[in-house]
């Protein structure tokens, strides 16, 4: 769903750390809203003829702001367990690199004027926290989207999206979970790493 990076792009410039104490979840998604229609005025023809430079901006803004690890982890579920250390972190940087350019082309049809952040209700003494929205699409109907995040030394960390009740991290899990026992985790790996354009030679 394009959907999806669009709403990726929105949540990690929301967990950006260097939001000022005083700035509710709310205000800050409000304002990383206006952040990247800013980025993205007038460019999206030049950037959807350009993959490189797309994958360059969305990825500047991602990498700092997104857990990796955390969310790789969680899509790995019993199988982080018994991988190695060498293919973790080919997993972090292959399952990364896939999603950014499977959903790349939903930020060239971002729309400020269709996205409502809703009420922040949750409780940031707690690891994790909820940022709600609501996401207008062409036809008029409105889409849930909630943004999870989780509380690093760093600052907030987006983890996983929500969309309409359904998980990318529990979506991709049963996916990836049901690819590695017909073929293997080694060769799931490779697939990702091929998708994304990773040179197995490291």
């Amino acid at each position: 769903m394009k959907l999806l990076m669009t709403s990726l792009v929105l949540a990690v410039l929301a967990a950006a750390p260097t939001v000022a104490d005083d700035q509710t979840p709310q205000q800050v998604v409000e304002s990383a809203v206006t952040s990247l229609a800013e980025k993205m005025d007038g460019r999206q023809e030049e950037l959807a003829a350009d993959r490189e430079s797309l994958y360059a901006i969305i990825d500047e803004l991602l990498l700092p702001r997104f857990d990796r690890k955390f969310a790789a982890q969680m899509v790995l579920a019993k199988h982080w367990r018994t991988a190695d250390a060498t293919q973790r972190d080919r997993f972090i940087s292959a399952f990364y690199q896939a999603l950014l350019r499977r959903y790349a082309d939903g930020v060239l049809e971002f729309d400020q004027d269709k996205i409502t952040v809703l009420p922040f209700r949750g409780d940031l003494s707690k690891p994790r926290t909820k940022i709600r929205s609501s996401v207008q699409l062409d036809d008029g109907s409105k889409v849930a989207v909630d943004y999870e995040l989780v509380k690093r030394e760093s600052g907030w960390l987006l983890f996983n999206i929500v969309i309409e009740g359904v998980s990318y991290i529990r979506n991709y899990r049963t996916e990836l979970d049901s690819e590695i026992r017909r073929s293997s985790l080694e060769a799931v790996i490779s697939r990702l790493e091929a998708e994304a354009g990773i040179s197995s030679d490291g």
